[in-house]
């Protein structure tokens, strides 16, 4: 096998090489100004629309998903809250003097001269309160009845329809029909142009707090946004500098960032030297230092030096806008209890008309004169005391603050679903490279087999050429690899001045590691499994002794061979991070059952489980190993969270019931988990495990908010209290109990905290 795939190797074209080998032609980002921008609700995220509209199952406004800048955000929540504050105001302006005169103002005047002017009176004050304010509410109720998907606006749109156009008729016709249209009490007629009115505005008042309430929920989005310079200082072919667009940079550009300007892309250092503020990624306030071939993020702050970087990520690639993007979508989704909340509602609806109608009849046969205007009374009330904007609002507040909350810490959720998930985990399983490690490993041992003794990396430059010609060839091998032990022998080559070899037909066989031509010779690096998949014999002598004694103390072996002959092996460190041991502590604490996989040696991987205080691990596994792994523990009835950092994590991160990434890691791994820690800290799954669980608390608050008005209310509102106490409530103050609903539901959203 060994022979066959070398010669497959050198048999295979120039031209063809790896496309990791390759460069992509670089074309710089263009504005797409298309007028189809996609809208979503705010409430339904599974409503998609192109152009602006009202959701067809709860008659919300849609909201645009393009949020590329922090000014197109501001717009859109400016546009839509301007629109209803006016409404608002302009209907609370009519609806005071109407108030005004139906709560006694008229009693100041002459009754019988007065009372038809400000019957009259009344109806001018109410329409444009019911046909301006109220247009929206009235469109919505339409479209419902023609989508037969009934909501609140169904129930708002009844309660104020029916007390208007009752009012307008008992105006009308009141004349020839008293028994009717008069309070036998008064004589007057009994209009409730005022009730339409105050619910109108009640409702428009309860929107217009919801508004701001949703604002403050993307005050996260609106401060990463802000992150960003709009431009950037390009340095161009003949040496001369111009500030241009952020938006007309291309991969590959040369741009100047001078001190206290912010880094404008992801990129590397070509030259200077400066300390650079990335706590918005990491957290820590302490400056880094940045030289040449250092890694910059877009939106950071630079310090005091001025450096010149190449950009390496732009527009929607960089860590900055993909960190938008998914707390964007996660505000968006929908949590599973969702469902069951909006099951509820869509028999709810239907449920309340059929106790509105009921409520009507049974006033009718048995109620007090005047029968009609009181069963009019109670069938308003009871449609607008049940509807439920409170039960629509309780699930998806909770979830856009929790994800707001959890961008601020560093623990960014994909989806509502993953909230959910986490705080149903009970089983956490982990890589060990990136996520318990630093990811950094140090190239500390480098063994020839035929040299005596175990050689300095410090001083191999100095010794005899045939070391540090083979170290050249696994270099030059491994400058094609994106592998962090790849990174570490690079930097060894490099401290070294070891000058690189082109690599030709590199392969990466997954879970064994690399061949490649190197100086047309043949070279392998990995573990034993490549060894053995290449019929290379590792025979029992000292040097494998000395193998077993350095994994021993946590190092990590890679062999290498040339020419299909075992050449000798490297071993790597990398320390545990600082947080690791006290992180895994805690979270055995919370009896949660910590695994650690790894396709390292299995002594190795018992040796930093040992330090990181985890019994179970797994060893010298591939990346389905570990997807079988966890499919064994999801079988066995438990919800398994798994943590990792690179691409060979991606198909164990996505069979989890939550994957969990590492910012520090790989964005294949970022794309396949449902959660990423933006500092790569383990301490973030215990913060996600925390807002999770508040998160839901909250929910399930807000759920009894929401019924605890419409459960109580109903009643109250169809004159169950009236024989025994002669208690009735006004469609006006159903109206205020409502918004009073949503408002708890608000407020106790809010609420929510995370411990940092």
């Amino acid at each position: 096998m060994g022979i066959n795939i070398f010669k497959y190797l050198k048999s295979i074209p120039e031209d063809s090489m790896d496309q990791l080998n390759q460069k992509p032609n670089p074309k710089p980002i263009q504005n797409n100004h298309s007028s189809l921008i996609e809208y979503t609700c705010p409430m339904h995220a599974q409503i998609r629309m192109q152009g602006p509209g009202d959701c067809p199952i709860c008659g919300m406004a849609l909201e645009s998903v393009s949020l590329s800048s922090q000014d197109s955000l501001s717009a859109d929540q400016d546009t839509e809250f301007h629109d209803m504050s006016k409404r608002f105001w302009m209907s609370a302006a009519f609806t005071f003097p109407l108030l005004m005169i139906t709560m006694g103002g008229q009693n100041y005047f002459d009754h019988e001269k007065f009372q038809s002017f400000f019957n009259w009176a009344e109806l001018v004050l109410a329409t444009p309160v019911v046909f301006w304010g109220g247009w929206s509410f009235f469109l919505s109720f339409s479209k419902s009845i023609q989508q037969k998907k009934m909501n609140m606006f169904t129930l708002i749109g009844l309660g104020v329809g029916v007390a208007y156009t009752y009012s307008l008729a008992a105006l009308i016709f009141s004349r020839g029909r008293t028994d009717l249209f008069q309070d036998p009490m008064t004589g007057d007629v009994s209009l409730y142009f005022e009730a339409a009115s105050v619910i109108v505005t009640l409702v428009l008042l309860g929107q217009m707090l919801e508004l701001k309430a949703r604002s403050r929920t993307k005050s996260a989005i609106t401060s990463m946004l802000g992150l960003a310079p709009k431009t950037a200082r390009r340095i161009k072919s003949d040496g001369t500098e111009e500030d241009v667009p952020l938006e007309t940079i291309a991969i590959n550009d040369h741009l100047r960032v001078r001190p206290g300007e912010k880094i404008p892309v992801d990129g590397v250092v070509l030259s200077g030297q400066t300390s650079v503020d990335e706590s918005m990624v990491t957290g820590e306030a302490m400056p880094v230092e940045k030289s040449a071939c250092s890694q910059v993020v877009g939106g950071t702050i630079n310090g005091v030096g001025s450096i010149i970087l190449c950009a390496e990520k732009i527009g929607k690639d960089t860590l900055l806008s993909q960190i938008i993007e998914m707390v964007t979508e996660a505000q968006r989704s929908r949590a599973p209890i969702q469902n069951l909340v909006d099951q509820v509602a869509a028999y709810f609806v239907p449920a309340v008309i059929f106790i509105s109608v009921l409520t009507g009849v049974v006033w009718i046969v048995f109620g007090p004169e005047p029968k009609l205007t009181t069963a009019l009374v109670n069938s308003v009330a009871v449609l607008i005391m049940a509807c439920p904007c409170a039960l629509g609002l309780a699930t998806p507040m909770s979830i856009m603050v929790a994800t707001g909350l959890g961008a601020s810490v560093g623990v960014l959720f994909k989806d509502a679903e993953a909230i959910e998930l986490m705080r149903k985990m009970d089983t956490l399983v982990l890589d060990k490279t990136g996520t318990l490690t630093v990811g950094q490993p140090r190239l500390v041992s480098f063994q020839i087999f035929g040299n005596k003794s175990e050689n300095n990396l410090l001083e191999i430059s100095a010794l005899e050429s045939d070391s540090a010609k083979l170290l050249a060839l696994v270099a030059g091998l491994e400058q094609a690899s994106e592998h962090p032990l790849a990174a570490a022998i690079l930097a060894a080559a490099k401290d070294n001045k070891i000058v690189l070899p082109t690599v030709e037909n590199f392969k990466s066989l997954t879970g064994k590691g690399i061949v490649g031509l190197v100086r047309n010779q043949s070279v392998a690096v990995g573990n034993e499994a490549l060894m053995q998949f290449l019929n290379i014999e590792l025979a029992d002598n000292s040097y494998l002794q000395q193998v077993y004694r350095l994994r021993e103390e946590g190092q990590s072996i890679l062999f290498f061979s040339v020419d299909e002959v075992l050449s000798g092996f490297l071993g790597f460190i990398d320390p545990l991070k600082n947080s690791t041991i006290a992180a895994v502590e805690k979270i055995r604490q919370l009896k949660i059952q910590v695994v650690m996989v790894t396709g390292d040696h299995l002594k190795t991987a018992q040796t930093v489980a040992s330090k990181a205080g985890i019994e179970q691990v797994f060893a010298e596994v591939l990346p389905q190993d570990k997807v079988d792994i966890i499919k064994r523990l999801q079988k066995q009835g438990h919800i398994v969270a798994m943590a990792g950092d690179g691409i060979n994590d991606a198909p164990a991160l996505a069979q989890a019931h939550v994957g969990i990434a590492m910012g520090t890691g790989t964005d294949v791994a970022m794309k396949s988990a449902g959660i990423t820690l933006i500092h790569g800290d383990l301490t973030g799954i215990l913060k996600a495990k925390d807002l999770s669980e508040k998160t839901f608390k909250n929910i399930r608050q807000n759920l009894f908010f929401a019924f605890f008005y419409n459960v109580l209310g109903i009643p109250i509102a169809a004159g169950v209290l009236y024989p025994h106490f002669g208690i009735l409530l006004s469609p006006m103050i159903a109206a205020a109990a409502m918004s009073l609903s949503s408002l708890s539901v608000i407020g106790n959203s809010l609420r929510l905290k995370v411990e940092n």
